[in-house]
């Protein structure tokens, strides 16, 4: 038998679409092509990746947070979850939010307008692309929206029937081609070619090298612009519908005196700020007094405004209050305390004793230990029993045995009591069983803090030191002014970590904390687990998630913002 002959036609039109491609990929502007295509396909495994494991999950984290959700997905409650947490305060966070990606749109447009004048060109039609970049993003967006229902039924419709991985594929398929999501997907594709099509029409347009960086700052000011218009829009829409269901209620609407008041006592404090750091560059000590005496009337003014907010905090959840203050109190009591340690240590350890190869390996031992375990063993030293080795060494020194992780007295009330001076509930300080934890976490964390610091310490010049020696300078000085400065950025480094890294903790918590405790180490971590896992309320705990995740990302700014200015990096 014979192969059937191919068309000619067909020979001729593959052979020049071979020579199309090769033209495409020869002489100097395809060496550039292939080089773009080359570090494209080795970043897209890394950002799929990103992507599935790390923005997908944060986007569905946000999508349970607004649904009544238990073991099953439920109706659609907008941010009640989060009002049922900080109470109106959300609202006021909302609009903080909105402005600020409004703001955020407006510099980054008027940094580009700069950036434009200085390269001689104004590419303004780049916006074209851009706006179908936007599109393409939203519109997959509300695909994913629309088809994450469709998916997560087929946990109720699988109900009493036989469940094959035939009959999953099969309603998987009919969830993708449901009557919604099917032309929701074809208006991404359309969306998304149109998007390309456009990319490399602008790259025919204006041949530059700023060509693919212009049109995504465009689309990253396009989506800030729009998220800011529709938080804007939703959270207007959620404030009237809850002031309605509060008039429906017979109940009293304050949540637009709340949001007011509080806003602007937020907006009074900025200016406070933003007129303290104009005082610093006033030359005439008259314009100098003159900014202080108004930054402090408006603190004043801010606080008087914000004085709302503890009315807002004793309407929220008491359980997720509590664990935000166990935290700080967690936050603080860890922190300066195991870098102030691992300072001396590090600098201790600089001057090349005598067996200090082995002390910096036996600092570090705790951190690279399991945390589960040696949390265990750290549980067992200060358990309640006499027989205990933290108990057994109190009674060696005449002292009295002690609770530790089953105490959840406060230390300073336990203080005050043995001082015989009677102290307010609010002067408690934190529980002795959460100082056990705070002891575990410097013990832990120290060598670790140390080892960084060595490293910080080997980068400063010995000539510095040296030259300060010859001066007369003593030790002490030698670090206030010398060591100490240029340690600054390892400090910040370590300070930024250690604070996140509290905020987050959980592992060691939950493995020493004990129920006669009354819930006095429960962080504000232990407290999202608890009602993810305990009370299966998985909407409210998602959205617990969010406020701990808009919390450290504060605490963050404010860090950048007070230590991150005072940073010497030689």
């Amino acid at each position: 038998m014979h192969e059937p002959a191919s068309s000619p036609m067909k020979d001729n039109l593959g052979m020049r679409w071979v020579q199309w491609i090769q033209s495409r990929f020869s002489g100097r502007r395809g060496r550039r092509l292939k080089e773009y295509l080359t570090a494209y396909l080795m970043i897209f495994p890394a950002v799929l990746l990103i992507f599935i494991f790390g923005i997908f999950p944060v986007g569905f984290a946000l999508y349970v947070s607004l649904h009544k959700w238990r073991l099953k997905r439920g109706d659609f409650i907008g941010i009640d979850n989060y009002v049922r947490a900080v109470d109106n305060l959300i609202y006021v966070l909302l609009f903080a939010l909105a402005i600020g990606a409004l703001v955020a749109a407006f510099f980054f447009l008027r940094r580009l307008k700069r950036d434009f004048e200085n390269w001689g060109a104004s590419p303004w039609l780049l916006t074209l692309p851009a706006v179908a970049h936007t599109a393409a993003v939203f519109a997959f967006i509300r695909w994913t929206v629309l088809l994450l229902p469709q998916v997560l039924d087929i946990a109720n419709i699988i109900v009493g029937l036989e469940k094959t991985r035939a009959l999953f594929f099969e309603l998987l398929g009919d969830a993708f081609r449901a009557e919604t999501v099917l032309p929701a997907f074809r208006l991404f594709i359309l969306l998304l070619i149109l998007s390309i099509g456009l990319l490399f029409i602008g790259r025919r347009f204006w041949r530059s090298i700023h060509n693919i960086v212009v049109q995504a700052r465009l689309t990253m000011i396009l989506l800030a612009a729009s998220i800011g218009f529709f938080l804007l829009w939703f959270t207007y829409m959620e404030a009237m519908r809850s002031y309605r269901e509060t008039l429906q209620a017979g109940g009293t609407p304050d949540l637009w005196a709340q949001v007011i008041t509080i806003s602007s006592g937020v907006v009074l404090l900025v200016f406070a700020w933003l007129t303290w750091r104009g005082a610093e560059k006033q030359e005439s000590d008259r314009a100098f007094w003159i900014r202080v005496l108004g930054t402090m009337f408006l603190l004043v003014g801010g606080w008087v405004l914000i004085g709302e907010l503890p009315m807002v905090i004793a309407a929220g959840d008491k359980d997720m209050w509590a664990g935000l203050k166990i935290t700080i109190f967690y936050s603080l009591g860890t922190v300066p305390f195991q870098l102030a340690i691992s300072l001396f240590l590090a600098v201790l350890l600089f001057q090349q004793l005598a067996g200090s190869e082995f002390f910096r390996m036996l600092f570090f031992l705790p951190y690279v230990t399991p945390f589960v375990a040696s949390a265990a063993v750290f549980r067992q030293m200060f358990s309640v029993r006499p027989q205990a080795p933290v108990n057994q060494a109190l009674q060696f020194l005449g002292l009295e045995p002690l609770r530790w992780i089953q105490e959840p007295q406060g230390v300073l009330m336990m203080l005050g009591e043995r001082l015989g001076v009677a102290l307010p509930a609010w002067a408690a300080g934190p529980s002795l069983a959460l100082v056990v934890v705070m002891i575990y976490s410097i013990w832990v964390y120290v060598g670790y803090d140390t080892v960084i610091y060595l490293a910080g310490l080997g980068n400063i010049s010995t000539e510095l030191l040296e030259a300060a020696e010859i001066d007369g300078a003593g030790r002490w000085q030698i670090f206030r002014y010398i060591i100490f400065p240029l340690l600054s950025p390892t400090t910040y480094f370590l300070s930024l970590i250690a604070v996140i890294g509290t905020f987050k903790a959980f592992s060691h918590i939950w493995v020493m904390r004990h129920e006669l405790a009354l819930g006095t180490v429960d962080t504000f971590s232990v407290t999202i687990f608890l009602e993810f896992f305990d009370k299966v309320r998985y909407g409210y705990a998602s959205a617990l998630a969010f406020v701990l995740f808009a919390i450290i990302l504060g605490l963050t700014v404010i860090n950048n913002r007070i230590q991150g200015s005072r940073v010497f990096y030689g």
